[in-house]
């Protein structure tokens, strides 16, 4: 999609929908009508006061009318929504937003002109309104049916323009367009990439999409390291994963130096297990399906990276990937076994379906060598953190506070958010193994936690957050499908980097 902004008079204006938000408290008599709702409701010839005041139209998120050529405008349509108040928080100009990507994406509509004036946001500026209206209309463009016999037709919407009074910051309001769709693009790669089958979406699929990507912007480059090259870094704990399936682990490292040549760049780490079975602690059958979601922490740092290069962020970021396929074989590692990771430290294998950490640490250790400002890692790693915050929240742990609390900042303005979970000693402590440095699972009790503490041992020489995604990453039930977070997130605190 085609996002601008201009200084225009909406009475005039050709489009083949003007939006309107109300943004004021209804009364009666309207005393906090905007000028520019007044404007439209004089040429209208009361319109919007009648549709008030017959109830057709409420003062209620969500609520919405559309008229068909209406008279007194230029435009064709004109979708008028309801606000619930002047005033609105994130999350429920996020949902406003929503609606309106929903209701012009189902109309026969390419062209659309949107006016938010009136309407405020708790401690946020109108150029943030502009940077979540473009992502959320952006991101409802996202259509996945390449395996229907019958394909939906995607959205005919292609162009929208946001409308201000004035060309007063006429121009940072496209920056945060373009910035809005910029993230959306990478939240619905991101999405796609979660919601394609095992069979398809293997380690060396998601190698290949790394390599297309990094095509894409000149100072962006890919490397993909091979099993053999992995065993030769020492890489024992990563290669245990993959030793039960026939298709290769790849070990993906993407750079992006696009920030000065001496600053330290964050670097994210994404777990990429294409489908897990449990290996030899096999899962239930029942939902195992959605285990092909278990590389929606990859899926985010590529998507990341899709918006980095469109939004040609100036910052240095490295991107790793371990891409594994965890299956049950004669082959496959048995609960017990001990292995030998890249640090030096060993692990004992209580549970082969927990997995993910095994990747992620000596991912983590490979990082340490870019020498990072701070590293993030971002797994779908517990169905504790599910049972702890729903899907509401990403669960962040970290060993530096000011790391965390730039998160937790970058969550709110996102409208992406974390809650931080303690990283005491006290749970460390349940990781004891007789037989190794470390065993791989630390028992029923705080496992969103004590699976942190896990990695924690592998970051000890730089400042490192983990966010376990298990919980915000897809959606299950009649709504199954990828949700692309947390790229929104993870742009955000890349942004506030600057």
């Amino acid at each position: 999609m085609e996002f601008t902004a201009v200084a225009c008079n909406l009475l005039t204006k050709k489009t083949d929908c003007l939006v309107i938000s109300l943004g004021y408290q209804v009364t009666d008599n309207m005393p906090e009508k905007s000028s520019v709702l007044e404007a439209i409701d004089n040429a209208t010839s009361g319109l919007i006061s009648r549709l008030i005041k017959s109830g057709d139209l409420k003062q209620e998120l969500n609520s919405s009318v559309l008229i068909n050529e209406p008279q007194g405008l230029a435009a064709d349509r004109l979708l008028l929504l309801g606000t619930g108040s002047k005033t609105l928080n994130e999350q429920s100009f996020v949902t406003l937003a929503k609606n309106i990507a929903g209701q012009l994406t189902k109309q026969p509509i390419k062209t659309a002109c949107i006016s938010l004036a009136g309407l405020e946001v708790d401690s946020r500026d109108d150029h943030w309104q502009a940077q979540h209206l473009a992502n959320q209309v952006a991101q409802s463009g996202y259509l996945f049916n390449p395996f229907k016999s019958k394909e939906k037709k995607p959205t005919t919407l292609k162009q929208i323009t946001l409308a201000l009074p004035s060309r007063k910051g006429l121009d940072k309001s496209k920056i945060h367009l373009n910035l809005g769709n910029a993230i959306a693009n990478g939240v619905n790669l991101s999405r796609e990439l979660g919601d394609l089958p095992g069979n398809i979406c293997t380690p060396s699929y998601l190698a290949n999409q790394a390599k297309k990507i990094a095509k894409k912007h000149p100072k962006l480059s890919c490397k993909v390291l091979d099993e053999k090259q992995m065993k030769a870094l020492g890489m024992g704990s990563l290669l245990s994963v993959t030793a039960g399936t026939v298709q290769p682990a790849k070990l993906i490292v993407l750079e992006y130096k696009r920030g000065k040549k001496n600053d330290k760049p964050v670097v994210l780490v994404g777990k990429g297990v294409t489908f897990d079975s449990g290996g030899i602690s096999l899962k239930p059958g029942a939902a195992m399906d959605e285990m092909k979601y278990d590389m929606c922490g990859a899926a985010s740092v590529l998507g990341t990276f899709t918006a980095l290069t469109e939004a040609d962020l100036p910052i240095n970021v490295v991107g790793i990937i371990p891409a594994v396929e965890n299956m049950p074989s004669g082959k496959a590692t048995k609960p017990g076994d001990i292995v030998k990771s890249m640090s030096g430290q060993t692990i004992e294998i209580l549970n082969t379906d927990a997995e993910g950490r095994l990747i992620l640490c000596d991912a983590l250790t490979y990082a340490g060598r870019y020498k990072p400002k701070a590293v993030l890692d971002i797994a779908t790693l517990t169905g504790a953190c599910v049972m702890a915050l729903g899907s509401h929240a990403t669960g962040m742990l970290s060993n530096n506070d000011e790391l965390a609390a730039s998160l937790e900042t970058a969550g709110q303005i996102s409208a992406d958010r974390v809650w931080r979970l303690p990283l005491w000693n006290e749970y460390d402590k349940q990781l004891k193994s007789n037989f190794a440095d470390m065993a791989n699972i630390g028992g029923r009790h705080a496992g969103t936690i004590t699976a942190a503490c896990f990695l924690g041992r592998f970051t000890k020489d730089y400042h490192w957050a983990h966010l376990d995604i298990a919980g915000t990453a897809w959606n299950s039930g009649a709504n199954k499908g990828a949700t692309g977070r947390p790229v929104s997130l993870l742009v955000q605190f890349l942004v506030e980097q600057l």
